[in-house]
C-alpha cells in the first residue's frame, strides 16, 4: 500500500520516518502476543502435570484475573502514555512482560502462577493504546483509517504467530514450561528494535508535526487545557470523560468485545456441538473467523477515507447493522448441519465485527480526542471494552447450560442492535477542526 500524504511536496526523511513508526509500532503489538498467549497453548500440557495441581475451574479464575488486570491496566496506562510519552510506558511494560513470562515458566505453585498471571494482565495493557497515540502523532486525521486499517491488522496476525511460535515450543523441547520461555526472546528482540527506532512523534526527531507537514490545520485536542506543566495523569483522563462522543463509543465498545471472545473462546465448542464436527474440522472451519478479521479491518479503514470523507461512524453502524443481522440468522444456517455455511457465517461475522471493532477503538478515538488525549481516550474505550470481555469469557458457559447455544446468539444479536441504535443518531459526528476546515 503507497503510504498516503497529503503535502504539496514529500520529505524523504520524513516520510522515511513514518513508515518506521508504523512498522516499529505494528511490530510491538505483535511482540506483546507472544508473551500473551502462553498460557492458553500450556493449559494442556498443564492439565496433565500434578506438581501444579491446576484444573479447568483454577484455569479459569486464572483467566479471570487476567481479565480484570488487563481492564485496569487499560484505563491506567492510557492515562500514563499522554502525560509521559509512548516510548517510556511501551519500553516499560515489555520488559516487565518479558520477565513475568520467564517467572511462570518457572513457577511450581498455582497461587504464584496465577499472581504472576494477573501481572501479565498488566503488562499487556501497556501496549494498544500508547501504540495507537504513537501512530496518530506521525498520520493526520484524513488519512488515519487506511493507516490504521492496515496497522490495526497485528492483532489478528499476532496471535496466529504467537500461538504457533509457543505450541512449536512446548512440543520441541518437550514441555509446557516452554510456551512461556521461548517466545520471550521474541518479544526481547522486538523490544529492542522499538527502543533504536521510535520516536514519540515529529518534534522529538526535529520533524514539524504532522498537520504543519500536511498543511492541516492542527487539531483541537480534547485533553490539551489539561496537559498544562504540573496536570496530572488524571487531568487527561477528566478532559476524556467530559466528551460525550468518548463516552458512548467506550460504551458500544463494551456491548461489542464480548462478542469477540465468545467466538475466540467458545466458537469451537459451539461448532462442534452444533453441527457435530471432529476436532480437526471444528479448529478449520473456527479459523474463518479470525481470518476474516484483516479484511474487514483494511476494508473499513479505506472506506471511512475514501467513501465517508474522513468520517468513522457510518462505517461503524452499517457494519454493526450487518452483524446483528448475521448473529439473528446464526441459529437458522447453524440448523441445516452446512459446514459451508457455517464457513461463510464466521467469515461473514469476522469481517463485520473486527472493522468496526478496529476504527472504534483506534481511529475514532484519535480523531475525537486529539492527538493529546488519544491515550487517555483510546485506554478508556478499551477498559470499557474489556470489562465487556469478561462477560464474553464467562457468561456462555452458563448461558448455554441453561438456555441453550440459540439464547446465546440471540442475545449478542440484541446487544449489537442496542449498539446500532446509541450510535446511529452520531451518524455526522466528525472532530471539532474537521467541522472549521475548509471544504
Amino acid at each position: 500500500m503507497p503510504l498516503p500524504s497529503l503535502a504539496v511536496h514529500r520529505d524523504a526523511r520524513y516520510e522515511r520516518m513514518r513508515w518506521t513508526i508504523l512498522i516499529v509500532t505494528w511490530f510491538a503489538y505483535v511482540g506483546f502476543y507472544f508473551t500473551r498467549k502462553s498460557f492458553a497453548v500450556a493449559k494442556v500440557g498443564l492439565l496433565d502435570d500434578p506438581t501444579m495441581g491446576i484444573d479447568k475451574g483454577t484455569m479459569g479464575v486464572i483467566d479471570l484475573g487476567y481479565g480484570v488486570a488487563y481492564a485496569i491496566g487499560q484505563f491506567l496506562c492510557g492515562m500514563w502514555c499522554d502525560r509521559f510519552g509512548s516510548r517510556r510506558v511501551v519500553l516499560g511494560g515489555m520488559i516487565a512482560s518479558i520477565a513475568v513470562a520467564i517467572a511462570m515458566g518457572f513457577s511450581t505453585d498455582r497461587v504464584l502462577f496465577g499472581v504472576l498471571f494477573f501481572a501479565q494482565g498488566l503488562c499487556q495493557s501497556t501496549g494498544w493504546a500508547p501504540l495507537t497515540k504513537n501512530v496518530s502523532n506521525w498520520f493526520s486525521r484524513r488519512e488515519r483509517g487506511r493507516v490504521f486499517g492496515w496497522w490495526s491488522t497485528n492483532y489478528a496476525i499476532g496471535g496466529v504467530l504467537a500461538s504457533a511460535t509457543a505450541g512449536f515450543a512446548a512440543l520441541q523441547f518437550g514441555g509446557w514450561r516452554y510456551a512461556f520461555l521461548v517466545p520471550p526472546a521474541v518479544l526481547g528482540l522486538i523490544a529492542l528494535a522499538f527502543f533504536l527506532w521510535q520516536r514519540n512523534r515529529p518534534e522529538d526527531a526535529g520533524l514539524p508535526s504532522v498537520e504543519e507537514y500536511h498543511g492541516e490545520p492542527a487539531e483541537a485536542a480534547v485533553a490539551r487545557p489539561a496537559a498544562s506543566a504540573g496536570s496530572s495523569a488524571f487531568a487527561f483522563f477528566r478532559a476524556i470523560l467530559a466528551n460525550p462522543m468518548i463516552l458512548r463509543l467506550g460504551m458500544i465498545y463494551f456491548l461489542l468485545k464480548p462478542i469477540r471472545y465468545v467466538l475466540l473462546f467458545w466458537g469451537p465448542l459451539i461448532i462442534h456441538e452444533r453441527i457435530k464436527t471432529d476436532i480437526g474440522q471444528t479448529a478449520f472451519i473456527s479459523a474463518f473467523f479470525e481470518a476474516a478479521g484483516p479484511v474487514g479491518v483494511v476494508l473499513a479503514g479505506w472506506a471511512s477515507d475514501r467513501l465517508f470523507g474522513a468520517r468513522r461512524i457510518p462505517v461503524i453502524v452499517i457494519g454493526l447493522a450487518g452483524l446483528a443481522i448475521i448473529l439473528f440468522s446464526f441459529n437458522a444456517v447453524a440448523a441445516t448441519q452446512s459446514k459451508v455455511a457455517m464457513m461463510l457465517m464466521l467469515a461473514g461475522i469476522g469481517c463485520c465485527l473486527f472493522g468496526p471493532d478496529a476504527l472504534i477503538v483506534s481511529t475514532s478515538a484519535v480523531d475525537f480526542a486529539g492527538k493529546d488525549g488519544a491515550g487517555s481516550a483510546t485506554g478508556f474505550i478499551n477498559g470499557m471494552g474489556s470489562i465487556g470481555q469478561i462477560l464474553g469469557l464467562s457468561l456462555p458457559g452458563f448461558i448455554s447450560v441453561r438456555y441453550g447455544w440459540d439464547a446465546l446468539f440471540i442475545g449478542m444479536g440484541c446487544f449489537i442492535t442496542l449498539a446500532v441504535i446509541l450510535l446511529a443518531p452520531s451518524w455526522n459526528a466528525v472532530p471539532a477542526t474537521a467541522r472549521k476546515s475548509p471544504a
